[in-house]
This record gives C-alpha cells, sequence and structure tokens, in this order.
C-alpha cells in the first residue's frame, strides 16, 4: 500500500510552525533566532497566542498568562499580535493549497486537511512545504496518511518543519 493508490483515502494535515512568531520574524529578521513571544505585553494580564521554537525553549507555551512567560524569558521580545497581517499571509497560504486540491478544510489561520486521494500524497506535500517556504518565507509540518486523525498525529510529530508518512 502507498499514499498514492486510488483504492486508499490520502489525507494531508499542513500546520504551519510558530505561525504568528514565524511572520514576525519573516517580517523583521532582527528577531530571527530570538525568543519571540506574540501576546500581550507583559505586566497585562493577556496570554501568549503563540512563541518562537527560542521562546519554547525556556518554558513559554500558547496560552500560557504573558506575565509567566516573562517570568520563564525576561529576554523575550514581547509583541501585540497583528491579526491583519496574519490573516494575509494565511490568505496566501491557502492559495497555495488550492493549487493541490479542491478539497481542503480549513481547521484555523495556519492549519488545514488536504484530501489528495489518488495522488501521491508525500510528493504534493513535499510541495506544498517547499512551495510556502519559497513563497512565503515560512516553513510547515505535513503529515500524510488515510485519515485526518493519523495525518494530524504525523504532523504534530514531526514539528517544527518536518514531514511524516503513516501508512
Amino acid at each position: 500500500m502507498t499514499a498514492s493508490e486510488p483504492d486508499y483515502r490520502c489525507i494531508i494535515h499542513i500546520d504551519a510552525d510558530a505561525f504568528f512568531a514565524s511572520v514576525e520574524q519573516r517580517d523583521n529578521p532582527d528577531l530571527r533566532g530570538k525568543p519571540v513571544i506574540i501576546g500581550g505585553h507583559p505586566q497585562s494580564r493577556g496570554v501568549v497566542s503563540t512563541c518562537s521554537y527560542e521562546a519554547r525553549v525556556y518554558g513559554v507555551r500558547s496560552a500560557m498568562p504573558v506575565s509567566q512567560a516573562y517570568r520563564l524569558c525576561p529576554n523575550g521580545i514581547f509583541i501585540r499580535p497583528r491579526m491583519e497581517r496574519y490573516k494575509q499571509v494565511s490568505d496566501a497560504m491557502f492559495d497555495i493549497f488550492d493549487r493541490y486540491s479542491p478539497v481542503i478544510e480549513k481547521l484555523s489561520i495556519d492549519e488545514a486537511f488536504i484530501d489528495v486521494t489518488g495522488e501521491d500524497g508525500v510528493g504534493i506535500a513535499v510541495s506544498i512545504r517547499r512551495d510556502v517556504r519559497h513563497e512565503l518565507g515560512i516553513t510547515v509540518s505535513a503529515g500524510v496518511s488515510y485519515c485526518k486523525f493519523l495525518a494530524k498525529l504525523a504532523s504534530d510529530s514531526c514539528k517544527p518543519d518536518g514531514l511524516k508518512y503513516i501508512p
């Protein structure tokens, strides 16, 4: 059995890596390689929307109070979300998905299932990842399998910037 056999469903799960933080690092190269935390001001009652992998090393996570994120990573660069900008990049990413399949289930601003049944799912996932990296300057992780659950499990297990196939 291969990912391209037409008798089996082939689902790709794509998830952008630290999406908001990646967009900020892409738009401002001075932020690359630094702990970027998207959320409110450290003295506010806000929560972390997301953070770069550099901030995750310190234990910072999504949905954590920004005050706790500041205690864990006082050298972090705290940035208020720019939702309009993230939506622009998301729309461009979904335009790339549209090139490969008309069957797309949007899960969030940076995540989707793409049904490519009858096609080479791994090959398409490689192409999508390449296109997103080259055209948008961010990375995505991809999981490929015959069902959504395993495709999501695969993409979660190869973050960041990975691809995994579960037959």
